[in-house]
Formats: structure tokens, C-alpha cells, sequence
């Protein structure tokens, strides 16, 4: 009973996903049209960078370069600052999942290691508010720019000058945001050097440029997903088993959701009368509720403006908890350090709100 009370906690969105597909197939019934629902592109490029990703992780690239960035630190402001900006640059590669999964128990780490346990709340906030909003500058930063980029097949030129306004606010508003640290002077020393597999670098970056040019559809997916697959099995298969698979699920569930939705024409023409024109407000609405992944999947099918909903689903990751999945890893690692799950939420919130309302004006401005 605990195992199944933790994995609906867990995977309280896979669960709902699954759901809502049950019960529209009660009403379009399964058929062998379910199968062009799914956008089995999108899903091998998740599973390949996902794989890839979980690949360099575990190989200890990313936590080696933060060890060496933070020499530089030399005050408690420059050390928060030097661990936000490897939270925003880092995620527009590696995702906002795995730059959190990766610098958030690191900076746990160092803050211990510096005496400076008063800032894990605040930074914590920072990294993930962070992590969230420098995913949106690039296609494969997180899955619902990976989705709208490739389904709907956005030039790079369209996607950047979309989205680059707001990344830039966003990246001065999280330096203004340290300023509010104070400069206490502080010594960190880096942990000793990792043994790293050089050749598995080599190889795992040969996998990431090979997805990245099927991103822009150099590549057909079917080759990148056959070559990813194979090659990790044979360097090191157990990389495989840290993909998230639950991820991949809901994508499916929810792309039969929709499909299914699409093929109600009253509840069709209904959704898109309210979200056609509407597409930024009603991004970041849904996210709050749903959170920006299936906000993006669910908007999508009745979107008359695909750049509008991009950044209404990107901005929408700010605001609750739930608003990005990403930021529930963040507060689960948090909570491991006996901190109150209160105040976290209360700091979090506000941060939030203030960066979301100001990207919300800055959304006013530009259209």
C-alpha cells in the first residue's frame, strides 16, 4: 500500500494522463487510427537525449566542471551566482530536469562545505526558477519546446526571436536576484577528481550531435533512435534503465487524449474557440494546473498560433510547484535536508509570481 501511495506521488501526472486517455477511448473507441495520434519523432528524441543526457551524468562531466567553476567563488554572492548560471546555460543543453538533478545536490554539497546553509533555500529558488527559464532559448532545453519545435516544424530562426526576449529578462532578473546575497567571504575546495571514461565522452557526444542534427531534421529519427539504442546497450546498457520512461507514457497517453478530443467535434470546436487567440494566457493557465508539458501537448491540437502557445507554456513554468515538473525535483532534495517544506513553498511562490508577472508585462509589450 506505501509502494502504491509513493508511486501515485510520484507519478501523479502519468496517472491522470492515463486517465483522461481511458475514459476518451470509452467514446472514441479504439481503432487502428489511434496510431496517428502519436508523434513517434518527438518521442525518439526524447528517449535518445534523455538516454544521452543520463549517459554524461553518470559519467560525472557536469559535476567535474561545476567543482572547477566554483574555485572562482571567493564570496557567498559569487558562489550563488556562479550555481544559478550554471543552472540557466547548462539546462538549454542538458534539459532543466537534468541540470537540477545534477547542480541542485551539488550545491547542497557546497553550500556545507562553505558554511553558508542560510542560502539553500534562496538558491535553491534561484537554480530552479533558473533551470526553468534558461531551458526555453533552445529547442531540446526541455519537452514542450522539443514537441511544439518538431511537430509543428519551427525554423530556429522563428523559435530564437520568439523566445530569446524573455530569456534575456529572465537571465538579468535571476543576476539582479543575487545581488540580494550578501559578499561574505567564503573558501570552498574542490572534491577530488573523478576518473573519467574519456572514450565514453567521446561516444556520448557523438550521439548528442547525431540527435541534435535529427532536431533540425538533418537525420531521419529512425536512425538516431536505432543507433542510440544500440551503442548504449553495448557500452553500458544500465544507462538505459535511467531514462523516464513515465515521461514517454504520458506523452503517448496524452497525444491519444487529444486525438481523441480532436475527433469530438463539439468539445473541438469549443477548445479551440476559447485557446485560438488566446494561445500565451492560455499556456500559462494551464500550466499551473497541469504543468507545461501536457499544458503544451493539450493546447496544441487546437492552436491557431504555435509561437504564441511556445512562449505561454515556457512562461508557464513559472507560478506553482507544479507548473514545471522539473521544479518538483528541486523540492524533493530540498525536503531531504529537513528544511521546512513550508517556506520553502512560501520563497519559491513569490520568487514566481515576481519573475512570471514581469515576463507577463514584458509578453504586454512585445505583442
Amino acid at each position: 500500500m506505501i509502494k502504491i501511495k509513493n508511486f501515485c506521488k510520484k507519478e501523479a501526472v502519468l496517472i491522470i494522463s492515463f486517465i483522461l486517455a481511458a475514459i476518451s477511448a470509452f467514446i472514441v473507441k479504439p481503432n487502428a487510427g489511434y496510431i496517428d495520434y502519436i508523434d513517434f519523432r518527438t518521442l525518439a528524441l526524447l528517449l535518445c537525449l534523455m538516454a544521452v543526457m543520463a549517459g554524461f551524468n553518470a559519467l560525472g562531466i557536469f559535476r567535474l566542471l561545476a567543482s572547477r567553476l566554483l574555485i572562482l567563488a571567493s564570496t557567498a554572492r559569487s558562489l550563488a551566482l556562479w550555481l544559478t548560471m550554471l543552472c540557466f546555460f547548462s539546462s538549454m543543453i542538458i534539459t532543466n530536469d537534468v541540470a537540477l538533478i545534477t547542480f541542485v545536490p551539488f550545491s547542497l554539497v557546497a553550500l556545507k562545505l562553505s558554511g553558508q546553509e542560510k542560502l539553500l533555500i534562496p538558491l535553491v529558488t534561484l537554480e530552479t526558477v533558473a533551470a526553468n527559464l534558461g531551458s526555453m532559448l533552445t529547442p531540446v532545453g526541455n519537452p514542450q519546446n522539443l514537441y511544439l519545435f518538431s511537430a509543428f516544424e519551427m525554423t530556429i530562426g522563428d523559435f530564437l526571436q520568439t523566445l530569446f526576449p524573455y530569456a534575456a529578462l529572465s537571465l538579468a532578473l535571476c543576476v539582479a536576484s543575487v545581488l540580494f546575497i550578501k559578499k561574505e567571504n567564503i573558501s570552498f575546495s574542490p572534491a577530488a577528481a573523478e576518473k573519467i571514461n574519456f572514450f565514453h565522452v567521446t561516444v556520448y557526444t557523438a550521439l548528442f550531435v547525431l540527435a541534435i542534427l535529427t532536431v533540425f531534421r538533418v537525420i531521419p529519427f529512425e536512425i538516431t533512435l536505432a543507433a542510440s539504442v544500440i551503442v548504449i546497450l553495448i557500452i553500458d546498457r544500465k544507462i538505459l534503465a535511467k531514462v523516464d520512461y513515465s515521461l514517454l507514457l504520458t506523452f503517448i497517453f496524452l497525444f491519444i487524449f487529444i486525438g481523441n478530443l480532436k475527433n469530438i467535434q463539439s468539445v473541438s470546436d469549443f477548445l479551440g474557440g476559447i485557446v485560438s487567440g488566446n494561445e500565451t494566457l492560455a499556456g500559462i493557465a494551464c500550466s499551473q494546473i497541469f504543468s507545461n508539458v501536457p499544458a503544451a501537448i493539450l493546447l496544441a491540437g487546437f492552436a491557431s498560433d504555435i509561437p504564441a502557445l511556445l512562449v505561454g507554456v515556457n512562461l508557464g513554468g513559472l507560478g506553482t510547484l507544479i507548473a514545471s515538473m522539473a521544479s518538483l525535483i528541486s523540492f524533493k532534495l530540498v525536503i531531504k535536508e529537513n528544511v521546512s517544506a513550508g517556506r520553502y513553498l512560501l520563497v519559491f511562490t513569490a520568487v514566481n509570481v515576481i519573475f512570471l508577472a514581469l515576463n507577463i508585462a514584458l509578453w504586454g509589450v512585445i505583442k
